[in-house]
């Protein structure tokens, strides 16, 4: 009997080493997926290599573990025998898949995901290990369908590992060989507030010419996906420049940055830590704005930046931010010629201002960036209302310059009017001026010291802008305590006026700059508020000049310096906006609140979408998040309604069958008359939602028209 059982063990035994793994494929949405084995038996105790494949449709993809901005990575969820368990996803190196303003990480065609099973060290010879898969993926073009395969596999159980299976065994063999793997290479990496650095050398890149390399991140928050990942070369590796993403922006670095480096071909599994690179990976040193080397951390390493912050303050007065304000200086020291007490005055005063606006500035953006905020140099000119104000301090000041009306009887001087000295505080007030100004740019070793300033306890940051201060105020401050050169400067007579009114006109120049700025802040109804400003502005400053002048004359003047001040408040109110108005927060969708708003005779938009949706997103960014839309939607009144299809919902996927969709996304447009409603097309653009919600808003008949 003993003797019957062992051969019919052995032959079972045989019979399943001889059958091959048998599964079938299943069409989901836009893809074919299959669940293939490597080796046609598997072994107790053993690992069984499995591999989940796609055939995706051409222009279709799916994602790899991090998806990047949008989309959504393919999951696997796995019904086992007991004793049975899965390991992890061997991804295989994905591809960029740039979507509008976003960049997403994914595959097309033919992809082999392969997976470790740990099959049952008390399975025997003769059984099947039955493995099940539920895979759900996120196949995207145009727009995004979720799908889902339910895959099954046998695989008998062999006393001895089997064959390769002729299906699964190459393509599972090519899948491993081609998985990224870490090939001894060494990582570190540098971080400062506007960039990382990733280094990486080893044998795998020593001597490598292409520099077409990129590095995927596994975790999503590590770096800006869509910025360029600029690539410098050196003999034994390279060096990546990188947009630091949100895991930056938390006070402290990550502990490591795990992904891949896709570089000559080939992908390369890296973990780089926090460090200075290792030899031969790079020319150009620590990232923008970063410390480096032993100085970084070292006693003189705020000495060193210090210096650095005087150097870019001296340069920074030949930025072209700059150079509007030089008017003022130029003006001012033509004004004092041969006066060295009032030129020393004037020159502390400006001192004053810059020390004073450099540190007020460099002390509100440490306290926002202590919150979490990430606000930067130059932070302030991201609001349209400081934007705006300082276009119209642009153009008083070039009226006033172009002898329009006068502020006492310097040119210097916004701030004059204040002043009992001589205009100390005009000239304290275009150090002021000079400063906001001069926010947008950044001077060569500028970089380095903001940098650092920003990484440092808030003392020593404060050092630092202090010697930026400094710097920039040096040459006027300077050129204002030298007696020789202030001696050799012309005597004040008729001259001053034809050079005061040349050196109007680059003030003109920065209040059409900063109106140019502003429309890219507040849009085209900020650009028409600040053109009827200047409008109300340059009267006011007329009649302001026309009282000054009958005054003079010795005739009353009351009414005019009224209408003047009147016009003076008038044009800064029209240009107390903010930033770009937002649309009123989205309402849940239902078929039920559709109906209700449709019986109240109000228009709806409806805005089916998802999380991972790539279009959505871009959608999002480029439609949605649009000044222009905000108003169309205040406007007409419309209701704002969001279908968020990021889980399953059975009555979302009902609606968007009803009208012929599988995903999102999908914008529906429902007139205030009632009746179908308009649907957009997948891409949106600001004036094509404006327009659709305005003609939502009108009665039919006019629609019709």
């Amino acid at each position: 009997m003993n003797l019957i059982l062992r051969t019919v063990l052995v032959l079972a035994s045989l019979f399943a080493f001889a059958a091959p793994a048998a599964a079938a494929p299943v069409q989901a949405q836009h893809l074919t997926a299959d669940l293939v084995a490597q080796t046609t038996s598997a072994t107790p105790g053993g690992t069984l290599w499995v591999a989940v494949t796609q055939k995706i449709d051409k222009g279709w993809h799916t994602y790899w573990r991090n998806p990047g901005d949008a989309g959504e990575a393919t999951k696997i969820t796995w019904t086992l025998p007991p004793g049975a368990s899965a390991g992890d996803i061997v991804w295989a190196a994905p591809k960029r898949l740039p979507v509008g303003p976003i960049m997403n990480y994914g595959y097309e065609g033919d992809v082999v995901l392969p997976v470790p099973i740990k099959v049952p060290a008390d399975a025997r010879p003769g059984q099947t290990l039955s493995l099940k898969a539920a895979v759900a993926f996120l196949v995207c073009a145009d727009v995004c369908v979720p799908a889902d395969a339910n895959l099954s596999l046998d695989v008998p159980i062999a006393s001895a590992s089997g064959g390769r299976d002729p299906t699964g065994g190459v393509l599972i063999d090519a899948a491993l060989a081609a998985a990224p793997k870490p090939q001894g290479l060494t990582a570190s990496f540098q971080a400062s507030p506007t960039q990382v650095r990733l280094a990486i050398a080893g044998a795998a890149l020593k001597g490598a010419a292409d520099r077409d390399a990129y590095f995927y991140p596994y975790d999503d928050k590590l770096i800006d996906h869509a910025r360029p990942q600029a690539v410098d070369r050196g003999p034994e590796g390279l060096t990546l420049a990188l947009a630091p993403g949100y895991a930056f922006t938390q006070g402290k670095a990550p502990g490591q940055a795990v992904g891949v480096l896709a570089a000559d071909g080939k992908a390369y599994e890296i973990t780089a830590t926090p460090g200075p690179p290792p030899a031969g990976t790079s020319g150009l040193g620590p990232p923008q704005g970063a410390a480096a080397g032993p100085a970084a951390s070292g006693p003189m390493a705020l000495p060193l930046y210090m210096a650095f912050a005087f150097l870019g303050g001296l340069i920074l007065n030949l930025m072209p931010c700059v150079f509007p304000v030089l008017s003022l200086k130029a003006a001012s020291l033509a004004g004092h010629g041969g006066e060295p007490t009032a030129a020393r005055e004037h020159g502390l005063a400006f001192l004053g201002g810059v020390m004073a606006t450099f540190l007020g500035l460099a002390g509100l953006l440490l306290a926002l960036r202590a919150g979490g905020a990430s606000a930067g140099w130059g932070f302030q000119l991201q609001s349209p209302a400081v934007v705006a104000g300082l276009c119209l301090v642009m153009l008083a000041a070039a009226l006033n310059m172009s002898g329009l009306y006068e502020i006492g009887t310097s040119v210097q001087g916004l701030g004059q009017g204040l002043a009992g000295r001589g205009g100390l505080i005009g000239a304290a007030f275009t150090g002021v001026l000079a400063v906001v100004v001069a926010a947008p740019c950044t001077a060569p070793f500028m970089a380095g010291a903001l940098g650092y300033a920003l990484t440092q306890p808030a003392a020593v940051g404060l050092a630092v802008f202090a010697a930026l201060g400094l710097g920039f105020a040096a040459p006027f401050t300077l050129l204002a305590f030298s007696p020789r050169l202030i001696r050799r400067l012309p005597r004040p007579g008729p001259w001053m006026e034809a050079l005061k009114k040349t050196l109007a006109f680059p003030m003109y120049a920065a209040a059409a700059w900063l109106a140019w700025v502003l429309a890219s802040l507040a849009g085209s109804d900020g650009l028409k508020l600040i053109f009827a400003a200047a409008v109300v502005l340059a009267f006011g400053a007329w009649v302001y000049g026309a009282a000054q002048r009958r005054r003079m004359a010795g005739g009353r003047a009351t009414g005019l310096y009224a209408l003047a001040g009147l016009a003076a408040a008038l044009s800064v109110g029209a240009v107390a906006v903010e930033a770009e108005p937002k649309a009123a927060p989205p309402e849940p969708w239902s078929p039920e609140r559709v109906a209700e708003l449709q019986a109240q005779g109000k228009p709806v938009f409806v805005n089916f979408t998802a999380a991972w949706c790539v279009t959505c997103q871009v959608n999002e960014q480029v439609a949605f998040s649009s000044g222009d839309v905000a108003r169309a939607f205040k406007r007409s009144g419309a209701v704002y309604l969001v279908a968020d299809w990021t889980r399953p919902d059975a009555r979302i996927a009902k609606a968007l069958a009803e009208h012929g969709r599988a995903g999102v996304p999908l914008y529906l447009v429902y007139g205030a008359g009632g009746g179908e409603p308009r649907v957009l097309p997948q891409l949106l653009t600001p004036a094509l939602v404006a327009g659709a919600l305005d003609s939502a808003a009108k009665p039919p008949a006019v629609a019709a028209r």
